[in-house]
């Protein structure tokens, strides 16, 4: 029986039921936490979006990574579909990696995302779990602001509403709407740009952040790991930044570790 095909904005914008034995065509990027997120579904398969590659091709990265847990896995390019947009991804996607056990059911680069996503629908569902969990939020200044490195968006909680989050998901709206921009108000937000991309889906967020008062910018996926908040913050170069952190006196060109000191002495911290 052939596997279902779910098509998602995101990769944690999926159901445990719905996931368990499909192939998710999903507009997160394909690094390893995304990846890692895919496997704990049981998914059979998996297709994402490249995100530029990248720095260390961590856009890439998690299609080795769920090859060791049996996952065929492929991404599409990231000029051909917006990050962040599911149903663009499978009109309009154009594979451009794919691991092994996807090759094997026919699935190459050049190929159009829905015949690769019909293809993976002959992948067997995957027998071996991955850990229990991969460590993801980490405390990065304790006084106030906190800043806090979180490698999804998704793990962003009220209790970050004073604090600056600095994250290793891309930079772009799901399915384009403003209001998935965050989950909640921060006092400041960073970014991957994934390459920027299609319609520059993958800096999408900081116009919808300005609407919210919130200082946001993108590190270059040159720069810094894609889905590796400590990568953004330790390695990132600043690509765009919103009009609010502008008017903070904050620039392209700066790095992370530099943006978030001259944000947190904007916002009263030493």
């Amino acid at each position: 029986m052939a596997a279902a095909i779910v098509v998602a904005d995101s990769i944690t914008r999926v159901a445990p039921e719905e996931a368990r034995g499909a192939v998710i065509v999903n507009a997160s990027h394909g690094g390893v936490y995304a990846a890692y997120l895919a496997a704990k579904l049981q998914a059979a398969a998996a297709i994402f979006n490249d995100a530029g590659v990248g720095r260390d091709r961590a856009g890439i990265g998690g299609l080795d990574y769920l090859e060791e847990f049996g996952v065929a896995a492929a991404t599409v390019g990231h000029e051909t579909a917006r990050i962040g947009d599911g149903a663009d991804m499978l009109a309009s996607g154009v594979i451009t990696h794919v691991n092994g056990l996807a090759a094997a059911l026919g699935v190459r680069a050049g190929q159009a995302c829905r015949e690769a996503a019909a293809l993976l629908q002959q992948a067997r569902p995957a027998h071996r779990a991955p850990p229990e969990a991969l460590e993801a939020a980490f405390l990065v200044v304790a006084e106030a602001p906190q800043v806090w490195a979180l490698d999804s968006a998704s793990l962003v909680l009220p209790e970050h509403g004073e604090a600056i989050v600095v994250t290793g998901s891309h930079g772009g709206l799901l399915g384009g709407r403003p209001e998935t921009a965050l989950k909640y108000d921060v006092k400041g937000a960073l970014y991957n740009d994934a390459g920027i991309g299609k319609d520059s889906a993958g800096v999408s967020r900081l116009p919808a952040l300005d609407a919210r008062g919130v200082a946001a910018a993108t590190v270059a996926a040159s720069s810094a790991r894609i889905g590796d908040a400590r990568s953004t913050y330790e390695d990132g170069i600043i690509s765009r930044v919103n009009a609010r952190a502008a008017a903070l006196g904050l620039r392209e060109g700066m790095s992370a570790r530099d943006f978030v000191a001259a944000l947190r002495r904007a916002l009263g911290g030493s």
